[in-house]
């Protein structure tokens, strides 16, 4: 089972990347390259418009973080990761990682280099990573380009798929390695 998976990781993507395009052009007759450099400019007018929103939200999270609200936070609630052993030091990536994607890669880098891949905080960091999701920055960022101002329900059903998915992460580390 391991080399199958070892031979899809190494050539899924490159088949899939060259696949598509010629699925596209002798089957749907799609004129690719056309389609390509519109769907290029699309993002990059998407761009532009995200900008003030994506600064505004930086701003925030670095003051969020030099005042140290983000140290009082983890202090306050250490008592209830406890109750899922879930390692104190995960939970400042985890808030992070509903703020900001790049901030809490370079948190979780932190953990590995401090404590390693194999360890019970590495785990449960790189698992918490890969399942929780940036909902701050999608809400500034994305519903703010578009136009969305009420994201009141949005904001809570990502916060509670955060929430749960950091949990899970530390409940699942611990009923497969220790």
């Amino acid at each position: 089972m391991t080399d199958v998976l070892n031979f899809l990781s190494a050539y899924l993507i490159p088949v899939f990347v060259v696949a598509v395009p010629l699925y596209a052009l002798f089957f749907k007759k799609v004129p690719i390259y056309s389609s390509f450099t519109e769907g290029a400019k699309e993002g990059f007018e998407t761009g532009i418009m995200i900008i003030p929103y994506l600064v505004a939200m930086l701003c925030a999270i670095g003051m969020f973080r030099a005042s140290g609200a983000m140290d009082w936070l983890v202090a306050v609630l250490e008592p209830v990761t406890s109750i899922v052993n879930m390692p104190a030091e995960v939970l400042p990536m985890g808030l992070m990682r509903s703020l900001s994607g790049g901030g809490a890669q370079g948190l979780c880098a932190d953990l590995l280099e401090t404590y390693g891949t194999q360890s019970q905080i590495g785990r449960v960091a790189s698992v918490a990573f890969g399942s929780t999701e940036t909902t701050f920055y999608v809400l500034a960022v994305y519903f703010g380009a578009v136009g969305v101002t009420n994201t009141r329900q949005s904001m809570l059903a990502g916060i509670a798929g955060d929430l749960f998915s950091l949990i899970m992460a530390a409940i699942i580390v611990n009923i497969m390695w220790f």
